[in-house]
Order: structure tokens, then sequence, then C-alpha cells
């Protein structure tokens, strides 16, 4: 009934708001663009007929993401159906796609196909590595990625797609500034060499002060863009990404029911920070060959962060220094057979090496006050308590076929084979650490050099059919896995005496691999004007991680021993009533439950998962009265979700919120724009995370009512 009661709300809302909306629909989000785009590149790592693709495919245009001006992903990717996103601090985020709202590394998240870091190495905040307001375009594949990716597309493929260079030469600048002391620049220059090379770059300046208490942030990243034609049938594609993070990150500190609603600005973890910085270079070389491709892709990548972690000073405060480096490639054949019911067959090989290290240091914390009202002030740095080098290594070839044995219906299926691994260096001798953790003794286990590999097989089976022109079904399985990332397996925290943490220590290289199975059935098309889109899915997900005490030493451990269910029904839908106004409404109703999962306290098999509100909804009325000039008006809706897993009636449930934002743009000439956003328009208070903490129930307070304005001038 909630389910019903929201989409009828949100259509009725739409409908009389002024009957229109612009900015993309089902699973397209622009202004004036076909909600089932033509092509997507995601399935393929080419371009594809979207109404061939068997798969859950969510695509916003860069006219929507420059319409959007988001200041973080969470205003933007909400406009397809079932992907939320919440603010953690900065432009940090955790990500909610058919899975509940976590930090786990259950996405993928890539930059024109290649993932942004490596598996061993993911961070779930690695969004704000890549210029999204930037860029060329955003595809979401909700659900396990298909065999062509490996490890970590369980919930959902983030792929973020890089602007071309132009065909005439183009500059313009960008210069805005809002509330709470934000500020921002972005620089966009392009230009054609010759008839056979363009470049492109885009950067962006960004800072804000925080809205509440010590949360500034400062970012500067830059994508440098080279196309060049080395014939009629070669192409070379050549990027260069930099990014630079610097910020205070108690943003998201939780606070009291009380504090939250009246004194919301309060940071109790002001000490807090992290510093990022990432640079990515590819170069995809492809040679078409009649009717075979040829694809390359060489790669580096080098990532390192510095972080005094919010959620460490309660528990294991300290500052990590994290490195890596990547050197891979991705390699492919495309062999097309249009003669044979126009089969299409694609084998490919990825290789990755990723070094990297590991530093820690405990911090002596200076604190005040108890519970969860604890003040985190102050700190001093004590013992190193990690110091090892790990290189992450895989090898993972792949094949994918597609066949049409009747004119209207297409076949596809896949099958990856990932063997991966790490070999681990530790610069401490083996045995255990000692450090005082908020006023007690505690042990930190050191094992000797080790290596870890997994083989993993992943297959995938997909079928679409055209009922007619303007109405496709879809079908799929797909099959996916999560390999342990390094800090997994050798950062097994501490524990009360050398026993126990040699033993944690030696136990955390035993974890396995999550593995994740989905069915799914769909529904696109265009009926009376209405764009649509519209898919039920079942995700389970087993071998999960869960804390519990091996029989053996009595420690409490992470053991593969979970399995949740995820279900639930998406819905895009999108209208352009007249050739002013336009309707955009993402919808989708999901239960997240724990199937099997027994801790080391207590049996939560059958409660439905915290932080997983079953409604999300985004509707978008859009009016473009002439060239250059629009007016958005946004309605988000989160609902309601638990607290922790139990599901007590002790604690209430976070009722869930809406937001209502406000954009709008105005051609002065054709060459200069004026825009502005408000967000969160009636300044409404909400929750960007509800949780427990102290046996109290907390809330992180989102953005108040913001103003943001600027100016577009091209050369």
């Amino acid at each position: 009934m909630a389910f019903k009661k929201v989409l009828l709300q949100q259509l009725i809302a739409g409908i009389c708001a002024g009957m229109a909306g612009a900015t993309g629909a089902a699973d397209a989000a622009n202004v004036g663009a076909q909600v089932m785009p033509e092509v997507t590149v995601s399935g393929t790592r080419e371009k594809e007929l979207l109404t061939e693709t068997p798969a859950s495919v969510g695509i916003i245009k860069a006219d929507a993401i420059r319409q959007a001006g988001p200041a973080h992903p969470q205003q933007i990717l909400g406009q397809i159906p079932g992907v939320a996103v919440a603010v953690t601090n900065g432009e940090g985020h955790t990500t909610a796609i058919r899975q509940p709202f976590t930090t786990n590394p259950v996405y993928l998240y890539l930059e024109d196909g290649i993932p942004i870091r490596a598996t061993g190495f993911f961070n779930h905040n690695a969004l704000y590595e890549v210029n999204i307001p930037m860029a060329g375009g955003i595809e979401v594949t909700r659900g396990p990625g298909t065999a062509l990716y490996g490890s970590d597309a369980i919930g959902g493929v983030v792929n973020i797609l890089t602007k071309a260079p132009s065909a005439k030469p183009e500059l313009s600048l960008t210069g805005e500034a809002g509330s709470y002391g934000w500020g921002r620049i972005l620089g966009s220059a392009s230009t054609n060499l010759s008839q056979r090379d363009g470049l492109r770059a885009d950067v962006n300046l960004t800072h804000t002060d925080g809205w509440r208490d010590k949360t500034s942030y400062d970012r500067q990243s830059a994508n440098f863009r080279w196309d060049r034609d080395l014939d009629a049938d070669t192409t070379l594609k050549t990027i260069l990404g930099l990014s630079k993070i610097d910020q205070q990150t108690g943003a998201n500190t939780p606070l009291t029911y009380s504090d939250y609603l009246n004194n919301p600005t309060r940071n109790n973890l002001s000490i807090a920070y992290r510093k990022v910085e990432a640079a990515r270079l590819s170069s995809n070389y492809e040679k078409q060959l009649g009717n075979n491709l040829l694809s390359i892709t060489p790669y580096f990548r080098d990532n390192s962060m510095e972080l005094n972690g919010s959620y460490n000073l309660s528990s294991d405060p300290r500052i990590e220094t994290g490195k890596n480096q990547s050197y891979g490639v991705m390699a492919k054949w495309r062999q097309d057979f249009p003669e044979m019911m126009r089969a299409r067959l694609i084998v490919g090989l990825d290789v990755d090496y990723s070094p990297g290290s590991r530093a820690e240091d405990n911090l002596l914390v200076t604190k005040s006050g108890s519970g969860a009202n604890t003040v985190y002030s102050a700190y001093t740095i004590g013992k190193r308590i990690y110091d090892y080098d790990v290189t992450f290594k895989s090898t993972s070839p792949y094949i994918h076929g597609e066949i049409s044995p009747a004119e209207k219906l297409r076949l596809t299926a896949g099958l990856r084979y990932d063997s991966l691994g790490y070999d681990m260096s530790n610069n401490l001798a083996a045995g255990a650490v000692s450090a005082s953790v908020l006023g007690s003794t505690k042990y930190y286990g050191q094992i000797t050099n080790n290596s870890v590999d997994y083989d993993h097989t992943s297959p995938k089976l997909g079928a679409t059919y055209e009922i007619n022109p303007a109405m496709h079904v879809y079908t799929s399985y797909n099959h996916s896995f999560r390999a342990p990332s390094e800090s997994q397996l050798y950062r097994a925290g501490n524990a009360a005496n050398t026993t126990d943490a040699l033993n944690k220590a030696r136990l955390a290289t035993e974890l396995k691999p999550i593995k994740a199975n989905q069915f799914e059935i769909g529904l696109r098309g265009d009926v009376s004007g209405w764009n649509y889109n519209v898919v039920a899915y079942d995700l389970i997900k087993k071998d999960d991680l869960v804390s519990q005490k091996d029989l053996a030493t009595n420690i409490s451990t992470s053991v593969n021993a979970g399995k949740t269910e995820h279900k639930g029904v998406e819905l895009g839908l999108g209208n352009a009533f007249t050739s002013q106004w336009r309707l955009d409404l993402s919808l989708s109703y999901a239960r997240h439950t724990y199937v099997d999962w027994v801790t080391a306290t207590a049996d939560y098999s059958g409660k439905e998962m915290e932080s997983a509100p079953r409604v999300l909804g985004n509707t978008r009325l859009t009016w473009a009265p002439a060239a250059g000039t629009t007016a958005q008006l946004e309605w988000v809706h989160i609902g309601s979700y638990w607290l922790e897993a139990s599901n007590s009636a002790t604690y209430d449930k976070y009722p869930g919120h809406n937001l209502v934002n406000l954009r709008a743009s105005y051609a002065v000439t054709k060459d200069v724009s004026l825009f502005g956003r408000i967000i969160n328009l009636s300044d409404k208070r909400f929750a960007d995370s509800a949780s427990v903490s102290s046996s109290t129930a907390v809330y992180s307070p989102g953005l108040p009512r913001a103003y943001y304005a600027g100016l577009e001038a091209k050369f």
C-alpha cells in the first residue's frame, strides 16, 4: 500500500504542477532526449542498441548533468529508477542500488569503462575522484554486472563517461557561488588540431566551508582527452584524469534526536579528515577490420589517501595511509556474422597488476561527554599498528555471444573467469603490537608474509524480444561476486590479548568471495507519448561476511556465513506533453531481507535490513519556453527504514523524507547564460543516514535550504 500511495502522490504532484517535466525520464535524463536512448556502451564496452540489451541500464546525458549542476552525486544519480545516493561528507557518499545504503564494496565504479580503482583497494567514495559535473554522460547498470566485469559488480555498475572533443573550437567558463561558502569554477576548452585530432580539457575547482562546524571541503579536478583518427578504420582515445581532495570529514557526525532537531550544525567528530589524490591514464586503440573489431586499452592508475576516519573514533581511532598504483590492459576481439542470424562473438582478456601499501598509526584521542554525545576534540599519534605492502593481481578472460534466431528475438550469453589474488609483505615483525585504545591496552596481530588466490567463474544469460517497434521485453540471469579487499584480509583489528589478536589475523586470511545471483524481467517502450521502463528483479547474495565466534578459538571474527535477498520493482516514466513541458518519474519499491544472518550475539534471519528504504522516488517537471531557458522542479522521496538489524520497536523507524529542489537557467545571449538552484526549497529537516549508537537512535542531518547562482560564458 505504501508503494501505491507514493506512486499516486508522485503522479498527482507532477500533473498538478503543470502537466510536464524535462530532463530525461524512464532511463534517460535530458530535456528533449528520448527516454529509451538509441545506444548504450556499458553492456559490451562499445555502442549497442539499448533495445537489444537485456539489462536495466539507466542513462543520464550531458545536458541533464549540466542542467542539474550537481554539487554531489546525490543530486543527479537519483534520476535513475532504483538509484539513491546519500551524503557522508563533502562529495563522499553511500549508495543504494538494489542494496541498502552501504559502504560495502558491492558497486563497480568506472570511467569510460575502466574501473576507477583496483578491486582490492575499493573506496565507497570513489565517485568523488571523478569530475561528474563536467561528465559527458552517466550510465548505471542496476544489479550484477555482465560477464565483461569482474569483482564488486553486485549491486550495480556506475560508468561515468568523459566528454568527447567538439567538432568546432569551444571555450567556456562557469563561475558560481552559494550558501555556506560554496564556490566553484568550471572551465572547458575543446579544439580540433586537424581533421584527425581532437583535444578537450575540463577543469573543476570547488570549495565549500560546509554547513556544519568544521566541515570544509576543497577539490581540484581535471580531465584531458585526445581523440585521434589514425586512419579511416582506426581510432585512438587517450584520457588523463586528475583529482585532489582535502576535506574535514565530520560532516556526517550522527546526533541525538534533540541535537538533530535543534543543534544540527554540531560536529562531535571535528578532528576527522580525508586527503585524496588520484590519477588515471588510459589509451584505447580500436581498429575496425570489416566485420571485426580489435580493441586494446592499456591503463595506469595512481591512488593515495590519508584518512582519520570519523567512523573509527569511537572504537579504533587511527590515521590510515593507503597507496596503490595499477598497471593493466583490457583487450577484446569482436567478430560479427551478419549473415548468420546477426551473430556476434566477443572474446577478451583483462589483466591488472596493482601494488600498494597500508600504514596505520594508533591515535590517543581527547574526548568528553559519553555515549552518543561523546565529543572528540584532539589527538596525538601513538604507535604504528599496521605497515605492509600488498599487491593485487588478476587475469580474467571472458567470452560474450549474441544471436537472433528470429528477427525480433535477441539472445545473449557470456562467461568470465577471474583468477585473482594478493601477495602481502609485512614490514612489522610477526607477533602482536600493543597500543592504548581509548584508555585500554589492545593488541594487533601481525602475520608473516602471505599470499591468497581466488578463482571464480561468472556466467550470464539474457534475451530481448520486440513485441512491436514501440515495446520491448527483456529478461536476464546474472551472476557476480566480490573478492575480499586487502584491508579485510590483512587488517583484522584489535583484540584483548596477544593470542586472540594472532588468531584474528590468521582467520581473516581465510575469507572467501561473496556471491550474488539475480533474475530480472523488464518491459520498455513508448505508448501514447509515455516513455516507460518497468522491471522486476530478485537478487540473492550469499557467503556474505558475518561476525561469528570461531569454535576453535572462541573469538569473534568475520566469516562467509550470511545470506540476504533483495527483490523489487523499478519504474521509469516520461512524457513531453507539449514542446515546452515534460514530466519524468523514477520510482522503485524493494524489500531487503536477512535470509540467514546469525552473528556472535544474535540471529537476525528473517528481519528486514537496516538503512534499506522500501520506496525511492524522483519526479521532475521541466519547463523549456525557449532555447537556453529552462526551469525544473524536482521532488525527491526516500522511504522509511529500520535503524538496526533486529527491527526492534525500541527504536522508531526513520520516517523517510520528501525534498523539493528548484533549478532554472536563462540565456542572456547565445554565449552568456545565468543559472540558479535552490536545494531543499522547503528547508526540510531530514537525515542523510540514521542508525543506533550506544543504544541511542542517532541521525546525521542533511543539507538545509541552500542557494546557488552563477554565470556561464562561451567564447
